[in-house]
């Protein structure tokens, strides 16, 4: 408002609105532990410390970044290296080539990006990191696309997610001999994808030939603060920078990521943006110096070593379908196959299913989202790898701290997934006896090509509709197949029926989900066949019923109307004056008969009936509950009901009789009016009843 809110009123605003969508999902919030809870208040320190006076606030910045940075360095066996602290985990890459831009280009401070046109700068990346890392670092130093070149990774020997040094070598002699100056190689400890390393001893050796920088990134970094260290990865401790995301593998919420690099020329560093002379800014690294304080070195290493074992218990050996197993690495990157499939039905997957990569993604999706589902504290999630495909990854490293994962969660996704593995290979295997057997009722059938949706298939009840025209045709298939799918979901059966996917092209379907091998196929099949068939015939017997009261009713209209004129004209013009008709019918009354109608439904035909009396009764009731519906009472008094054409007395008799067991605790007045007409048509009885009944709560 324009004269502003007090702090109670900020707060419970902010309140609602980190719990407004609570009600819809259940998204409640991680705890953080003690540890996140000195990060949350390094914040607040923060802004507390930015108002010291400049000399208290240079000296306290001073000490914090300097203690952050040693023990960082200590830590990830790093020596003599400093630190950028950032909010970004690629802005230290960025900053990074600032750097060897000025340094590499001696007349860039003062000439620019003028400079550059002399002898263009080529980064090298491999086609393994993070989507869209190049592109972003061009964008920010102001480079053209053409200054990036990507290195493709292993095909024959080697990690297919590993960076084929020896084409990298080839490249860059190639660089070199077109007048360019090959400036920096981005290498992975642990791909973004399935955390795979590099060879960084390789690489570095290249890039002290060609004088480039290497700068490391990656989860498998984590592994520097254990005791043991594969060859593999103690390697990056000789690059020229690393870029390390504490705040992940700890578990602490909004803590900076850190670049460690090693320069001897702070004005170069100054220049980039790797330091800086503002004390404030040196206020970033207060989080994580406060988290560090508390956990200790023993506390760090105990925490990257829980979640690197979780890795080792029980899941490498049970996962059969792993995609690639590289030992050094704390990622484990599994998925659904075919060969999986064939071995578990005992023959070989042959036709529909061959071949189908879009098939076995949809499956390892599900697969994937079941686990997740099932086991949400073992933070498992897809991804989407170029040559393999849809995978499930487990890396605890990036999930375990926060989470709070537990060996006993591994032991149940692992329990979970061997229950999940029998039914996928079940539906792949019977997904074409699905396919023959929908075409083996093609007549009311057809079946759906949706290679996407991971379960047995889709069909679609087709009706019979000739002769109708589009719209209505569509009407009519959207009308029965919904219709059908309730049926469908209602059966005492494992299997899922839905609509399908969200976002699904293919409308007015019956997708089948998960099935175990015990499934009748043939029978589950013609079991949707004949509810379709039912639903039809039930649709257009309704329909012919519609039209037949249609026609009754106009015929009922056209008899009353025919009624009304001989009224007219057997009682004269003149009695149907208000005043004048008033007083003829005094002196003269005239004797007539009221005569209603009765419709036989059966034979579509309207008789008139002459009405002798008409009953009104007014009943009330009292019991100690309310049921939960009303057609429960009707229930309840069906023998009163029965009882009121004949046995008027038996009927109040009835009620009376039950109203003696109540007491008046918890009453509940009920209210039962009946109408009962009684009239005579070609010498026979015809009575209608027409009951309602109303609950007054007391």
């Amino acid at each position: 408002g324009e004269h502003g809110q007090d702090v109670t009123t900020i707060l419970h605003l902010v309140h609602n609105l980190i719990h407004e969508e609570e009600e819809k999902e259940d998204n409640r919030m991680q705890n953080v532990g003690e540890q996140g809870h000195m990060a949350l208040l390094g914040h607040s320190l923060a802004a507390y410390i930015s108002v010291l006076d400049r000399e208290r606030l240079r000296k306290l910045t001073t000490r914090i970044l300097s203690d952050t940075t040693l023990w960082l360095c200590r830590l990830f066996r790093y020596e003599n290296g400093s630190a950028y602290f950032h909010e970004d985990n690629r802005d230290g890459l960025v900053k990074v080539c600032r750097l060897v831009i000025n340094a590499r280009y001696e007349e860039y401070a003062s000439e620019g990006y003028a400079v550059l046109s002399s002898k263009q700068p080529v980064i090298y990346q491999s086609a393994s990191s993070r989507p869209g890392l190049g592109q972003h670092l061009c964008s920010q130093l102001g480079l053209p696309l053409s200054s990036l070149c990507t290195v493709p990774c292993n095909t024959i020997f080697g990690s297919q997610h590993q960076m084929d040094v020896a084409l990298l070598d080839k490249l860059i002699k190639e660089d070199v001999e077109a007048g360019k100056l090959p400036l920096l190689l981005i290498a992975n400890a642990g791909t973004p994808g399935a955390g795979h390393t590099d060879k960084l001893g390789r690489l570095k050796d290249l890039c002290d030939q060609y004088s480039m920088w290497l700068h490391v990134e990656g989860v498998n970094l984590a592994t520097l603060v254990l005791g043991q260290v594969p060859s593999a990865i103690m390697a990056a401790t000789r690059s020229d920078s690393m870029t390390l995301t504490p705040g992940q593998w700890l578990g602490l919420p909004a803590v900076t990521a850190v670049t460690l690099y090693r320069h001897e020329d702070p004005a170069l560093s100054l220049a980039a943006g790797l330091t800086s002379s503002q004390p404030v800014e040196k206020l970033r690294a207060l989080p994580l110096w406060l988290s560090l304080q508390y956990l200790g070195h023993n506390g760090i290493v105990q925490k990257i070593r829980q979640a690197t074992a979780l890795v080792k218990y029980h899941l490498i050996s049970v996962i059969i379908m792993n995609v690639e197993d590289e030992h050094s690495s704390p990622v484990v990157l599994f998925k659904f196959s075919q060969e999986m499939s064939a071995a578990s039905s005992g023959g070989s997957v042959e036709g529909y299913c061959a071949g189908e990569r879009e098939v076995l993604d949809a499956f390892n999706r599900w697969l994937g989202e079941q686990l997740a589902r099932l086991v949400p504290s073992s933070g498992v999630e897809v991804v989407e790898l170029e040559d393999e495909g849809t995978c499930v990854r487990f890396s605890p490293l990036l999930t375990a701290a926060v989470l709070g994962t537990q060996q006993e969660d591994v032991e149940d996704l692992v329990e979970k997934l061997m229950e999940l593995v029998p039914v996928m290979s079940s539906t792949m295997c019977l997904r074409q006896d699905f396919r023959e057997e929908t075409h083996r009722h093609a007549a009311s059938l057809r079946y759906i090509e949706e290679l996407s949706w991971p379960g047995l298939g889709a069909v679609r009840y087709q009706p019979q509709t000739e002769g109708v025209d589009e719209n209505r045709r569509k009407q009519e298939l959207e009308k029965i197949n919904t219709e059908l799918l309730k049926k469908l979901q209602e059966l005492d059966t494992d299997i899922v029926f839905s609509t399908g996917p969200e976002f699904g092209t293919e409308e007015d379907c019956i997708f089948v989900g998960m099935v175990t091998e015990d499934v009748d196929v043939p029978e589950l099949v013609d079991t949707i066949a004949a509810l379709g068939r039912d639903i039809e015939e039930s649709g257009r017997l309704l329909e012919n019923m519609t039209e037949v009261v249609r026609k009754g009713i106009l015929e009922a209209e056209l008899q009353l109307q025919k009624a009304n004129e001989e009224k007219l004209m057997e009682e004269g013009v003149l009695r149907q004056l208000p005043l004048v008709g008033s007083v003829l019918n005094w002196f003269s009354p005239v004797q007539s008969s009221i005569k209603g109608r009765t419709f036989n439904l059966a034979a579509g035909t309207v008789y008139c009936v002459y009405i002798q009396y008409i009953h009104v009764y007014v009943y009330v009731f009292i019991t100690m509950q309310c049921p939960a519906e009303k057609p429960h009472i009707l229930e309840s008094f069906t023998e009163i009901a029965l009882a009121l054409n004949s046995h008027k007395r038996v009927y109040r008799l009835t009620v009376s009789e039950r109203g003696r067991h109540f007491n008046s605790l918890n009453k509940r007045y009920w209210i039962m009016v009946c109408i009962h007409i009684v009239g005579q048509h070609s010498g026979k009885c015809v009575c209608i009843c027409v009951m309602s009944v109303y609950c007054l709560h007391q």
